[in-house]
């Protein structure tokens, strides 16, 4: 990220939401197929589609369902990703300001770079709960047929299970947060450090430094905090139900029961898709998000302080 002093809050809210909405919209069909792959277990199911792999489960989701169902829960997303990417980077920029205080360091380095992005993840995670379980219960085919959209999925989840079920799986999404960002933020430090220095009049070259290190780190984030997603959605397509204990109901023991009934590579399952999407839709988050903060300090905007 840049070492320019941040705009104020509404700025980065602003380039944030604009970042996001452009990278789930190209993305989000592998965000289906990922989270298909990790709701299902070793065994089939009768009467359900079982997938060998992401090819296999775009082929059957399009042959069997038709290829809407490829955008099946999107709202739930377009909702989520303008507060939930504003906040992703609003947060590290406020962060990352807080923290050089702190610490009365002028610029950023490599450690900061991580603790700056692990707490912006914990920021983000309380913000994304929510929309992360409406979405896993529309994506989910054995259960989105008892919901008719996001709000009756919100109505049919506080009627059964209390409105704290809408927070199901915030530990989990805590830790999903916290180590995809701290990879994500610290590996753009990191490689923007070891790429040769861009002029900002020099667009073209400026954004494809960003693409690239914006996409290692989206791909370094993502090899960190699989497992904690394959939990997070098992963990949040499980229904409370009054007098039992679900299954999966906590990030570590959710880990060990899958690596002792499934194997260690369950814990990756969906990867190639998730990793599909969030490397190259790291770049894209980095670009969409300098390059509208950029526009917003040509257009006059002051740093916070000024």
């Amino acid at each position: 990220m840049t070492t320019e002093k941040p705009l104020g809050f509404g700025y980065q809210i602003a380039a944030g939401a604009i970042a996001g909405v452009s990278e789930i919209l190209i993305m989000y069909p592998l965000d289906v197929v990922k989270t298909r792959v990790q709701l299902q277990g070793r065994a089939p199911i009768p009467g359900q589609d079982y997938y060998t792999g992401m090819l296999d489960c775009l082929r059957k989701i399009v042959k069997n369902e038709g290829p809407s169902r490829l955008y099946r829960g999107i709202a739930a997303p377009i909702m989520m990703e303008a507060p939930k990417r504003a906040t992703k980077f609003a947060a590290n920029d406020s962060w990352g300001l807080f923290y050089r205080n702190l610490f009365g360091v002028q610029k950023q380095n490599q450690p900061l770079a991580i603790l700056t992005g692990a707490t912006a993840g914990a920021t983000e995670a309380f913000v994304v709960v929510p929309f992360e379980l409406v979405k896993i219960r529309l994506q989910d085919p054995a259960s989105a047929s008892k919901y008719n959209g996001i709000i009756d999925v919100v109505a049919k989840t506080i009627k059964a299970e209390g409105p704290l079920a809408m927070y199901n799986g915030l530990e989990s999404t805590l830790w999903r947060h916290i180590l995809w960002n701290a990879g994500y933020f610290g590996c753009i430090f990191q490689v923007k450090s070891l790429m040769p220095k861009v002029d900002k009049s020099q667009r073209t070259k400026a954004m494809l430094n960003d693409f690239i290190s914006g996409s290692i780190g989206g791909t370094i984030g993502t090899i960190l905090n699989t497992p904690m997603d394959v939990v997070k959605s098992r963990i949040q397509n499980s229904p409370k139900i009054h007098g039992s204990v679900p299954k999966y109901n906590w990030a570590w023991p959710g880990l060990g029961t899958i690596m002792k009934e499934e194997g260690f590579a369950a814990l990756y399952k969906g990867f190639l898709p998730k990793v599909l999407r969030l490397g190259p839709g790291g770049g894209v988050l980095l670009v969409v998000y300098t390059g509208v903060m950029d526009w917003f300090r040509k257009m006059g905007a002051q740093p916070i302080g000024q």
